[in-house]
Formats: structure tokens, C-alpha cells, sequence
């Protein structure tokens, strides 16, 4: 067993732990000088793409409690999202806007993942809101600063999946952050609601673009090393020009190599 670190060492030690880094965080924050987008406005002409992601999901066994509560979370989250405009020059972050999401705001315990498996958290299910913007900034020329993993495991099977697995992010106040830089000479929008089923987001533009994106995965399996099974795959965007419809360039985003942490009974496995 190897050493463990001080934040492992009892709860205190890891309060400590989080702590520093969000100090930490916010210094680096102030020395940087960014500047961050926090202004809001109605809705920008032009819609670059929308999606909508379904809050209630079969996820093993996780308790439907926490599915209810999360969906409570995203609901008070979404305001303090929805109508952001990021201007030429600005840098969204998801945490300066949300803040913290304690009791005392109206969270309640929902789903967050810790080190590869199903745990409950004040606040949980924030995840689920930075894949939304996540997947929708994919499909624009906004360059994506900080991106945090659900690194090496696949938690969950596929029950409707909608996106590749691989596009997910992570996420915790505040020094796990979401951020993505507008470095074009136009201003973009978040756009976003949550209803009974599903939280939905629009990414909007205050002009036509030139170009869209395709996401798609590539030589996607599972296969079997050393009696463990994992999913492995390759995750590519395209960029295609809107008036020849021709792929101008082809990016590879990410390789897959996450550890199957559910029943794979019934999966196609390749034997390596």
C-alpha cells in the first residue's frame, strides 16, 4: 500500500486540502486578471446549436432519490447561467457564475462520482450541466481552457446514450472549474431552462459562422487486458465549411481507455 496523501489522512485533513486549493484558485484568479464573462442579455440572433439532455437516467443502482435532487439542483444552477454573454476577449467560467452550491442556497444531496464510483453530495449533479455546455461549445470555434476528466472509468452502461462517451467533464467548487475562452470577433450566448425532463441549452451567436462541427466516435470496443474489461475508442471532431459542406480539418479530441466498473454481462468483448 503506498503513501497516503494529507487530505486522506482524516475528514479534517481534507477539509483542509479543499480549502487551500480554493484559496489557491482564487488567488491565481486575481494575479491572472481575466476577464470573465458576467454580463447577461436577451437572446442573440443566431442559434449555433442546442441540445437537451434528460435529467432523470437508469444509472445501475444509483438511488432515484438523488436523480429527484439533482434535478432540483440544476433547476436553481440554470438562472444564474442562462442569458450569459461571452464577449471577444472574455473567458466563461462555470463556477463564477453558480458560486458554491451549499444547503444554505437550496441544494440538496445528489449524485456525484468520486474515484470511479457513485457517491452523494450536497450540490450533486452539476456534472450533468458542465457536459450540456460542454457538448454544445464542441460545435463552435470557442477554445475550451479547462476540462476536467472523469478519468479512466466508465461508470454507468449505455441506457439512451446521446453522446459519445469521452465528452464528459468534472467538476468541483471551485478549483475543478469549466472554462472556455471566446477568442473570435464575435459575442456568443448560453441560453438555458430546465423542464420536467430534460435541461436544455442553446449556444448562440450575435452573427452567422462560417464553419460547423461534427462529433463522432471511431474504432469505439471493449476489450479484455489482464481480466479487466474497458472501453476503449477514439473521439474526432470535424470542422466543415457551411457553403461547400467539405470537412476543412479532423481533430482527434481523445482516446478512451476507461475501466467497465458495471455487469458487462452481455457486451461484446474483444480477448486481447
Amino acid at each position: 500500500m503506498g503513501r497516503r496523501l494529507f487530505c486522506q489522512l482524516s475528514p479534517t485533513a481534507y477539509r483542509i486540502s479543499v480549502e487551500k486549493n480554493r484559496m489557491q484558485r482564487r488567488l491565481k484568479d486575481m494575479i491572472m486578471k481575466k476577464a470573465f464573462a458576467k454580463q447577461k442579455g436577451q437572446p442573440l440572433p443566431v442559434m449555433i446549436y442546442r441540445h437537451g439532455s434528460l435529467i432523470r437516467r437508469t444509472l445501475g443502482n444509483v438511488d432515484p432519490r438523488l436523480q429527484e435532487n439533482k434535478a432540483t439542483n440544476l433547476a436553481i444552477a440554470a438562472p444564474k447561467v442562462s442569458h450569459i454573454l461571452i464577449r471577444p476577449g472574455e473567458t466563461f467560467s462555470f463556477w463564477k457564475l453558480v458560486g458554491n452550491t451549499t444547503a444554505k442556497k437550496g441544494y440538496q444531496e445528489g449524485l456525484v462520482l468520486k474515484g470511479g464510483q457513485s457517491d452523494s453530495g450536497v450540490g450533486g449533479g452539476m456534472c450533468q450541466f458542465t457536459n450540456l455546455i460542454h457538448w454544445m461549445v464542441l460545435h463552435s470555434d470557442l477554445e475550451i481552457v479547462e476540462h476536467h476528466h472523469h478519468d479512466g472509468f466508465d461508470l454507468f452502461p449505455d441506457f439512451g446514450r446521446q453522446v459519445p462517451f469521452g465528452t464528459g467533464t468534472s467538476i468541483f467548487y471551485n478549483y475543478l472549474d469549466y472554462r472556455f475562452y471566446n477568442g473570435t470577433d464575435r459575442t456568443y450566448q448560453l441560453v438555458v431552462t430546465v423542464d420536467a425532463a430534460y435541461l436544455r441549452g442553446e449556444l448562440r451567436c450575435s452573427e452567422p459562422v462560417e464553419f460547423s462541427y461534427h462529433i463522432e466516435t471511431e474504432k469505439e470496443k471493449f476489450v479484455r487486458e489482464d481480466g479487466i474489461v474497458y472501453r476503449t475508442g477514439e473521439v474526432y471532431r470535424s470542422k466543415v465549411d457551411k457553403k461547400t459542406g467539405e470537412t476543412v480539418e479532423k481533430q482527434l479530441l481523445r482516446k478512451n481507455h476507461a475501466r467497465v466498473m458495471y455487469d458487462t454481462a452481455g457486451l461484446e468483448i474483444e480477448e486481447t
